[in-house]
């Protein structure tokens, strides 16, 4: 097995407030778990808290149901692929990727062929004889894979390591190292601040607001089950307009439109960019910005007073006013106070 599980996690700095404050989690073996949250959030540290490169304030961290608290981080047997590349200067493709690998006196020919084979997958093979300063960016973050992969560890911790790629190519390696994943059947911890990352990657995803789990579930119910407004912001587009409800009633644009909630008073309504136009509620709103992303338009414009997107199909009719279809039925209810979804 090669479980991670964190109990009670703590990180301060000189006793100060918790960077990582009471984490729970248990990561289970094979899993490719997806670490989310904007900068500074703690997702990072908490790789770094695994690895053993910083010190715990409290809490345990157990690796195979063992307490690694005092355990050398080499010792650990944990692959860890930085946002910087620290890769050795000195070193060629080859030697970088088979420094593990040398370090645990495997045989030559063992050595070869397996940084051929990680060389294939990262398509690295005719970059092998090159040192770092002769790479770009992304030639360097995928020696920096491959110097991971090749070891095969019990479980290998990733922070934001496409970040340094082009787009087209930062979508390549996600299937790569989706595919790696199923192919070595090992434990993944994977950290980005990109929601499509976390989307298309992780088994399970791990919201983060400072230094707390906000929400810890597979996409599909972090995606439609959001637990609070945080988590609904911070994964898709979400529009969030402030209502006022009386007797299960509120107005959007002169529109009064009634919930089955029990709810009363100010309220903060969600409604997903993509439901904009699949309702039963007919409203007319004035576009702001219109833009063109590809195979769809996002059009930008004010409901409540609040600032909303929609996004439709490129034929979709845009003039002085572009009629929208809202439901009820698509719409979460959060908390003005505690954000929590009602």
């Amino acid at each position: 097995m090669s479980s991670v599980i964190l109990k009670n996690l703590v990180k301060s700095y000189d006793g100060k407030k918790n960077v990582i404050d009471n984490i729970n989690l248990e990561i289970k073996n094979k899993e490719f778990v997806v670490l989310v949250g904007s900068s500074g959030c703690g997702k990072s540290t908490i790789l770094r808290l695994i690895a053993g490169l910083e010190d715990i304030t409290s809490g345990e961290i157990l690796i195979d149901d063992k307490v690694v608290n005092n355990v050398h981080p080499k010792d650990r047997d944990i692959a860890f692929v930085f946002q910087s590349y620290a890769l050795y200067p000195h070193m060629s493709v080859f030697d970088n990727i088979a420094f593990g690998l040398k370090m645990r006196k495997f045989d030559k020919k063992v050595i070869k062929e397996k940084v051929l084979e990680v060389a294939k997958a990262l398509n690295l093979e005719d970059l092998l004889e090159r040192k770092p300063k002769q790479l770009s960016g992304g030639q360097r973050q995928r020696v920096a894979l491959g110097r991971a992969i090749v070891r095969n560890p019990k479980v290998f911790l990733m922070d934001e390591p496409l970040s340094n790629l082009d787009a087209n190519l930062r979508v390549h390696m996600r299937s790569e190292i989706k595919r790696l994943h199923n192919r070595l059947k090992t434990t993944f911890i994977y950290v980005t601040h990109d929601q499509t990352e976390a989307l298309t990657m992780g088994d399970r995803i791990v919201i983060l607001d400072k230094g707390k789990i906000q929400q810890a579930d597979t996409p599909e119910v972090i995606y439609n089950k959001p637990c609070n407004k945080f988590v609904a912001g911070f994964i898709g587009q979400m529009n969030f307009i402030s209502v006022d409800v009386e007797n299960q009633c509120f107005k959007i644009n002169e529109h009064i439109l009634k919930t089955d909630k029990a709810i009363s008073g100010p309220v903060c309504v969600g409604i997903r960019a993509e439901k904009m136009i699949s309702g039963d509620v007919s409203i007319s709103v004035t576009p702001e910005i219109v833009e063109m992303t590809g195979g769809e338009r996002i059009i930008y414009f004010s409901l409540n007073n609040c600032r909303c997107s929609a996004r439709v199909p490129l034929d979709y009719p845009i003039g002085e006013k572009v009629e929208l279809r809202i439901s009820v039925k698509d719409m979460y209810f959060f908390d003005n106070e505690s954000g929590d979804v009602i």
